[in-house]
């Protein structure tokens, strides 16, 4: 089977225990305005350009078909370009490129096992991100039964925006969930993400059940979620409603800034900040306050 996946990750440590490697899967149902993949929610076949790196030769525009400029995101050329990707294999720089790409499952594999010492000496292993990769279920659940055939560690990344009872049998073979809550405010999620948190919270609640550890993360945004009331009905949603409450505080970053300028899309709002260090800590006493634990893999 093949399918639709971002560059893979290895030597992570940032996504569950030990060293791992992240598989992230393209496409996604919501549309978060701080996105630090949006090329997953774009057509999967759009070029990226890099200003930066380019260095003027002209052999993009000697090959395309359309007459697209040496800037593909000056105006009116991303309007142009169908996609045909030519420009990239003959750019001697790599400034256009792909960056979603078909991998097959027997592909995937392969990239893991090529990294399968390393999870063995770190009590580490296989993390899926995205994106949201219950969007490509058959895919993921390919790669899941054969790891969990395997005795890999499985962690999932999650918005938790799917039909549960399709993904009920993969997410009972994971070991541990990664899953965000954006806002708890319904409008403000809508407002933010391009959906309401109904079902994300509906499926935290029958994730519960399934005995698989639960981390719930808060990508901490100052003007969009880190006031405390948010906060604090966040951790009394995870108390309320996980066994063993966790919930991680992810502070906001713009890492991806280059790929949305690369992209031809709007920056970031200037409203996202990342909030200080000193507010997280209190942040975090809230969240002990509630009766959940504050945790960090970061």
């Amino acid at each position: 089977m093949n399918g639709y996946f971002m560059e893979p990750q290895n030597f992570s440590v940032n996504d569950g225990d030990g060293i791992r490697t992240v598989i992230f899967f393209a496409g996604c149902p919501l549309n978060c305005k701080w996105c630090a993949n949006p090329e997953s929610t774009l057509d999967f076949k759009r070029v990226s350009f890099n200003k930066k790196t380019c260095i003027g030769c002209g052999k993009c525009t000697e090959i395309c078909p359309v007459g697209v400029n040496i800037d593909l995101n000056s105006p009116g050329q991303r309007e142009k370009c169908i996609s045909c990707r030519s420009c990239m294999d003959i750019c001697p720089t790599n400034s256009r490129k792909k960056l979603v790409r078909i991998y097959s499952d027997s592909e995937i594999l392969e990239i893991i096992k090529s990294q399968e010492i390393f999870y063995r000496y770190s009590n580490g292993g296989v993390t899926f991100s995205g994106g949201e990769a219950t969007l490509q279920r058959d895919m993921l659940r390919i790669l899941v039964n054969s790891l969990y055939d395997k005795a890999v560690d499985m962690a999932l990344e999650t918005s938790g925006y799917f039909d549960f009872d399709e993904v009920k049998d993969i997410l009972t073979k994971l070991d541990l969930i990664f899953v965000d809550i954006k806002h708890m405010d319904e409008k403000k999620h809508e407002l933010y993400t391009g959906k309401g948190n109904k079902k994300i919270l509906e499926n935290i609640k029958k994730m519960n059940e399934l005995d698989v550890p639960i981390v719930v993360r808060i990508p901490v945004i100052d003007s969009v979620n880190s006031d405390e009331d948010n906060i604090k009905k966040t951790a009394v949603f995870v108390k309320e409603n996980i066994k063993n409450p966790k919930i991680e505080l992810l502070p906001y970053h713009n890492f991806a800034e280059e790929k949305y300028e690369c992209l031809g899309l709007a920056k970031m709002s200037d409203n996202f900040k990342r909030p200080s260090n000193e507010f997280l800590s209190h942040l975090k006493m809230i969240i002990k306050n509630e009766g959940a634990e504050s945790v960090s893999y970061i």
